[in-house]
């Protein structure tokens, strides 16, 4: 938990909920006292699919609407996966998506030099981004 960072309380490990006689379990929860939210995480073995983050955006649903507190802001939810293809998040998710995020995990610890590559690649890839949109504008 303390890589997460501060302000993270756990909640559950495999969260069971039914709704129309189907049974779903969310693999961890969290409550960001911070953030003030909760924050719902799913473990995937193998590479990102679009079912996964439609399952993902389903739980946020339902924490939204039946879990949520008041003053709560909106749940965040996270897909973690050992393959992430940014084609897949970019045409199952609604273009500005602040509350659903994907994530490739990795079986190690990078080397400073993998780290310090990976930094830089996301860095330019926002950059990037960034450029394109002030483009259109």
């Amino acid at each position: 938990m303390l890589e997460l960072g501060r302000g993270f309380s756990f909640v559950a490990r495999q969260k069971h909920f039914t709704f129309d006689g189907r049974h779903f379990r969310i693999d961890l929860v969290f409550y960001n006292y911070i953030l003030k939210c909760f924050v719902l995480i799913d473990l995937k073995v193998g590479d990102l699919t679009h079912q996964d983050l439609g399952q993902m955006q389903m739980y946020v649903h339902y924490y939204e609407r039946e879990l949520m507190n008041e003053g709560d802001n909106p749940p965040i939810g996270i897909v973690l996966c050992a393959d992430k293809s940014d084609a897949v998040v970019r045409y199952t998710l609604p273009e500005g998506e602040t509350q659903i995020f994907a994530s490739k995990y990795k079986l190690y610890l990078p080397s400073e030099e993998e780290l310090s590559k990976e930094i830089r690649h996301e860095y330019q890839a926002l950059k990037s981004a960034r450029m394109e949109e002030d483009a259109e504008r």
